[in-house]
């Protein structure tokens, strides 16, 4: 168990819908057959560790980060705020932020990602889960942080809003 990092694609008009009706997000990402399984992307644990290296903050300083890499999992656009997915509400952006964000994603190569990875001061900034000093920890971000760009790469290209959450 733990708190993992989530990542839902979704048209702009199921964000409106879901804006409106909250539950609407519960029933698409808890739904027993996974509906839309392909436009939901579960970065494990890697979550905080990539927000660390796209921003240079925790979690804890989060108001420190700068848009647009911190909405890669935290826009401060909340869906609903009396709305708990597990660790609280979740986050959205438009179709345009995604745009936005994607192309700033694009800049960053694996290589620059690498360059700012150092797991024993992760780990003293508790970046959760104090794990980054181990051997396999530094590819373990970098491949969920391809598949993030993966994915933001194919909503800016869908023209997709995307939902973020923690459970």
């Amino acid at each position: 168990m733990g708190m993992i990092g989530n990542l839902y694609r979704v048209s702009e008009k199921d964000l409106e819908e879901i804006l409106k009706d909250s539950s609407i997000l519960e029933s698409k990402v808890y739904a027993d057959e996974g509906e839309n399984l392909e436009d939901l992307l579960d970065l494990d644990k890697s979550w905080e560790a990539i927000f660390y290296l796209l921003t240079g903050c925790s979690i804890a300083e989060i108001e420190d980060a700068q848009a647009p890499l911190s909405w890669s999992l935290f826009s401060g656009q909340i869906v609903d705020e009396e709305q708990d997915m597990g660790y609280g509400p979740a986050h959205y952006l438009r179709v345009d932020q995604v745009k936005q964000l994607d192309a700033e994603l694009d800049k960053i190569s694996i290589d620059e990602l690498k360059g700012k990875y150092n797991g024993q001061e992760m780990n003293e900034a508790g970046i959760y889960p104090e794990v980054w000093d181990r051997e396999e920890s530094l590819d373990y971000v970098t491949d969920y942080f391809e598949q993030l760009k993966e994915f933001y790469k194919i909503a800016s290209e869908e023209n997709k809003a995307v939902i973020t959450f923690l459970n």
